[in-house]
């Protein structure tokens, strides 16, 4: 795991696979933006909040891909008291309900999803706040994906909603990350 200061409060943990986990350092400790892949994740992550000096106090979650939501069980069995935060909707995914709403797009889920015993203490909506990050819906990557801007610089976390390697992410679209 790498490990790159964005400003002296955001954090991005890379080498992580094809995705990235943030800390961002609030008041009372760090807030957790996703969880990465099932498996060893957990206690390098956890290593590196306290190498910066803070506990974990928070996991919000972008939205509920495998790759986002993989450690959270591990990570809160081991931070039991880190209060959990996932948009309503995508909430429906952690415990294995992959029904569609009438009002989405009736197109086929795309992406893994995988049922996860830790419940969210808390469940967002556009608008909310959670310590300095306010969340923004972006649905389309799946039908409950959030970013968070951090009010504080401006700076957003969009989840799968863009990503590196392949443009704009919608579910029910596969684009060839390296086509011919």
């Amino acid at each position: 795991m790498k490990v790159r200061a964005s400003s002296n409060h955001l954090f991005q943990l890379t080498h992580l696979g094809a995705i990235n986990c943030y800390l961002v350092r609030e008041d009372d400790g760090f807030t957790l933006i996703d969880t990465g892949w099932p498996g060893n994740q957990a206690q390098p992550i956890m290593q590196e909040a306290h190498k910066l000096g803070l506990p974990i106090v928070r996991i919000v979650l972008t939205h509920a891909h495998i790759d986002h939501v993989g450690s959270l069980d591990a990570l809160h069995d081991a931070l039991p008291n880190a209060q959990v935060a996932i948009s309503e909707r995508d909430a429906r995914f952690l415990s294995g309900d992959k029904s569609l709403d009438p009002s989405e797009p009736q197109v086929p889920l795309r992406g893994g999803y995988t049922v996860c015993k830790t419940k969210p203490a808390l469940l967002l909506h556009e608008g909310d706040r959670i310590g300095s990050l306010e969340v923004i819906a972006t649905p389309g990557h799946t039908p409950g994906h959030i970013a968070f801007l951090d009010t504080r610089d401006r700076a957003v976390i969009v989840g799968d909603a863009f990503q590196t390697l392949g443009g704009v992410a919608v579910s029910g679209t596969i684009k060839p990350l390296f086509p011919l």
